[in-house]
């Protein structure tokens, strides 16, 4: 699954949803552990335990998961004062529907304006 985000805010706001525990439990799900580095542990409520499998500072966070696949964002700049988020979902058999995080990039944007 591939999804284009726009974002109303720069990158530089939006790289902490996505890549530190308060940003995710914000809009996604509670973070019990993130070792915010590539080969890092990750452990979400939900899809458990992972790994960091790419990590480049301010632009790209992506976690593996036995049970739900790959998910990585990646953040891009739209001007001065928006930005892009490229999000993919990679997984095998029955995933997550498409609507399900349609619903969280929602609850994204309205947090990042808050």
């Amino acid at each position: 699954m591939h999804l284009l985000v726009r974002l109303p805010v720069p990158m530089e706001a939006v790289w902490p949803a996505v890549s530190t525990p308060d940003g995710l439990a914000a809009w996604w799900t509670g973070v019990e552990l993130l070792e915010p580095r590539l080969g890092g542990v990750v452990v979400l409520r939900g899809p458990g335990e992972g790994q960091v499998t790419a990590w480049d500072v301010d632009r790209v966070a992506e976690y593996t998961f036995p049970a739900i696949g790959r998910v990585r964002f990646h953040l891009e700049r739209d001007g001065d004062d928006a930005s892009v988020l490229r999000f993919t979902h990679e997984f095998q058999g029955e995933g997550e529907r498409e609507s399900d995080w349609r619903a969280r990039f929602e609850r994204l944007i309205a947090v990042l304006r808050a």
